[in-house]
């Protein structure tokens, strides 16, 4: 019986469900599968991406887990693609690879100034949070009024993070230093700029609910974004989601904080609609010191145009949440302008002639971009396993497919990977650091830490 041996560079949601999927899905032959991620934990943005007191990813992370837990998956952790392993030995040792590596990189926003002291990419701020371990660990929070660039989740979770009262977080896996600087955060107000209107928003309704539930936190809109166009009115009526949305909008609008005219919190989040980022403007030291932006109106067409009217907002931090960029892989095309491996339908095109490149695959981000939520990535990862199982005629022909040989090829070059039971150590042992002080978790941040506890050294 044919057999199929697949690598899967990257443990998030998207090549731990891609790997599900073969697994359960009808075929002629076997299949024996290895995971390979460079940090020493699974779960990727799920365990990196997510601020940490979203809840309902705890229902992911156990969809996640219950997979690997089977134990029909070899995982290989703190293995860096390109650098422990390269594309010329996965073709030695396997018939074909799907690359899940995701998109960590904040996506570039040109307007001038955006490059000030205290101008930073979400993405950055959400690892720091989170504790990822490849992040410097510092973080400096300034002055009362910071601004968040962007109207999607990101934008919502960090803007979520800045608001809050940092005691409100102690329940959560949140890293300790992390909770010292939220403490200690100068924060009064927080400023979240969209350049459409309430109804063209980004963010999921829960997102966006979950604001108004902060604790000692007024929310702010302002009536003047509310003059919805024919297009934002039939947005409304045949959207759940939207009218959703609009729905929890215009309870805010009745609250005494509507209009930044009163409310009684000590914190206020705004939520600046028809904005678009015009420039950053900075004091004489470089720093951060306003944003202007233009007010724009809807085109008719789904889009806005600027109307003309410039507004600064006085600030002493920025946050740009204007989406995820993938990174390149060496030795695997890439396309630059949108940050993605090209491909068709998860199948990867050559750079240079655009055929499909036999063996090679890609799923989630690193394949469409940074859209949609979990949800999709189950869909996508679909596509691509089809496509994967249908190729067989033109899948690799190693020259050693032996399960022992990539263990062997690793300790031949020192690298020190973790595996599935080192996993299981690893989360163990942070669960048992938080449970003294009534916390889920308290995450080993030191990469060498947590590979050593992981190797049980």
């Amino acid at each position: 019986m044919t057999k199929l041996r697949l690598a899967i560079v990257g443990a998030g949601p998207a090549g731990i469900y891609a790997a599900d999927i073969l697994l359960r899905t009808e075929r002629s032959f076997e299949v024996s599968i290895d995971l390979f991620e460079q940090l020493p934990a699974p779960y990727g943005l799920v365990r990196y991406g997510v601020a940490p007191d979203h809840p309902r990813i705890k229902g992911v992370v156990n969809a996640l887990r219950d997979v690997l837990d089977r134990g029909d998956i070899r995982i290989f952790g703190n293995v860096t693609f390109g650098q422990d392993i390269t594309l010329d030995d996965l073709k030695k040792h396997y018939n074909a690879v799907i690359f899940s590596t995701g998109a960590i990189r904040d996506a570039s926003l040109d307007i001038p100034g955006i490059d000030a002291k205290g101008s930073f990419g979400a993405a950055d701020f959400v690892s720091w949070f989170d504790g990822h371990p490849d992040v410097p660990r510092e973080w400096t929070i300034e002055g009362q009024h910071v601004g968040m660039i962007g109207n999607g989740n990101v934008a919502l979770d960090a803007a979520r993070m800045l608001a809050k009262h940092a005691d409100d977080l102690l329940p959560t896996e949140i890293p300790d230093n992390v909770y010292r600087v939220l403490k200690e955060s100068p924060v009064t107000d927080v400023h979240v700029f969209g350049r459409r209107g309430p109804a063209q928003v980004k963010f999921t309704p829960l997102e966006l609910r979950e604001l108004g539930e902060l604790n000692d936190v007024d929310m702010v809109v302002y009536d003047e974004d509310f003059d919805y166009d024919e297009a934002s009115r039939e947005a409304i009526a045949s959207n759940k989601q939207v009218k959703v949305i609009d729905r929890v909008l215009q309870k805010w609008r009745e609250l005494p904080s509507a209009n930044n005219a009163g409310g009684t919190a000590s914190r206020r989040l705004h939520l600046h609609f028809w904005a678009k980022p015009v420039e950053v403007k900075t004091d004489e030291e470089g720093r951060v010191s306003a944003l202007v932006y233009e007010r724009t109106k809807a085109d008719g067409a789904g889009g806005v145009v600027g109307t003309g009217e410039l507004r600064e907002q006085p600030l002493t931090q920025l946050y740009r949440a204007v989406g995820y960029f993938g990174s390149p892989l060496p030795g695997v095309p890439f396309d630059d302008r949108h940050g993605v491996i090209p491909n068709h339908e998860g199948q990867v095109l050559a750079e240079d002639s655009n055929d499909i490149m036999p063996g090679v695959y890609a799923t989630g981000w690193i394949k469409r971009g940074p859209v949609g939520l979990i949800g999709h990535t189950k869909s996508d990862a679909m596509e691509t396993v089809t496509h994967l199982v249908n190729d067989q005629a033109s899948w690799w022909r190693p020259e050693d497919p032996s399960e022992e040989a990539i263990p062997a090829l690793l300790a031949e070059r020192g690298v020190k990977w973790t595996d599935l039971e080192g996993w299981h150590r690893l989360d163990e042992h942070e669960i048992a650091l938080g449970e003294p002080h009534g916390r889920a978790r308290i995450k080993v941040v030191p990469r060498d830490e947590m590979v050593k506890i992981s190797r049980g050294e």
